[in-house]
């Protein structure tokens, strides 16, 4: 039941995750995942549900904090667009078709996939490790396959492009703020596909929850977007007044208290 209360969460969720993909460059899906979940479960939507819903909810929230963090970034000159259109392609096939297919994998394992990721994003942060640099430069072949393997993880764990452009993009030495902005425009085509595949495939597994469709909880995305619209300018500015190491910092330790969050879900 959606009461004043989750109204007033979603707001603030809103505008957290707003700020922090303006800081980060990513969607702000792995944010919301496993918060989604737990409002979801307090709403008293069915446990079997509630981690493909708040995918889909997060994918579709993440289409407009993306754009509004793309739109920042862009202004600062932080986008190389060359780069997310050789990727687009893949993003789109991976997404999509990985979303599709994820009402057939059992949420306890999308959970725990979820809650790896997590981890692992944060111990590269805290060790800050990174790929060795390329000694070639991307090729489009190269950046299909990897816009194919960033949307497919994307589908599973929301926060996935995102990380996963960063380090690719790091690989192939674009400097780490003009990745983050990058990063932030490979979302929006990883969000659009994400979610129309949880769109579809939940179709037919939520007719009893009011005011969905398909795995998407309309009035969580309505609430959410509005004011993470407002919040992703200011994340950006501080983005581009930290130094590196802060926003890794940052990074990780959202990343590690995220992990944990999800792992708590199902245990």
């Amino acid at each position: 039941m959606l009461t004043i209360e989750f109204v007033l969460l979603y707001l603030a969720l809103g505008g957290f995750v707003g700020f922090m993909a303006g800081l980060l460059g990513v969607g702000g899906g792995g944010i919301l995942v496993p918060l989604l979940a737990m409002l979801f479960g307090y709403q008293g939507m069915a446990e079997s549900q509630v981690i493909h819903l708040a995918l889909g909810t997060a994918l579709t929230c993440m289409i407009i904090t993306s754009a509004a963090s793309i739109r920042a970034h862009a202004a600062r000159g932080a986008v190389q667009w060359p780069l997310v259109g050789f990727m687009a392609g893949g993003i789109l096939t991976g997404a999509f078709l990985m979303a599709r297919w994820s009402s057939q994998i059992n949420p306890v394992f999308i959970a725990l996939f979820f809650s790896l990721f997590m981890a692992v994003i944060a111990l590269q942060m805290f060790m800050n490790w990174r790929p060795r640099p390329s000694q070639s430069p991307a090729s489009p072949p190269g950046l299909l396959l990897a816009g194919l393997t960033i949307g497919s993880v994307s589908a599973l764990a929301a926060v996935g492009g995102g990380f996963l452009s960063l380090l690719y993009l790091g690989h192939k030495n674009v400097p780490l703020k003009q990745a983050i902005g990058t990063s932030a425009a490979i979302g929006f085509p990883i969000a659009i596909a994400g979610a129309l595949g949880f769109m579809v495939s939940g179709w037919s597994h939520t007719s009893a929850i009011p005011y969905s469709l398909g795995y998407v909880y309309l009035p969580a995305f309505l609430i959410i977007t509005v004011s993470s619209i407002a919040a992703a300018p200011l994340g950006a500015r501080c983005a581009h007044n930290l130094p590196d190491v802060q926003l890794k910092r940052i990074f990780g330790l959202v990343s590690l208290a995220l992990s944990i969050k999800m792992l708590a879900t199902v245990i």
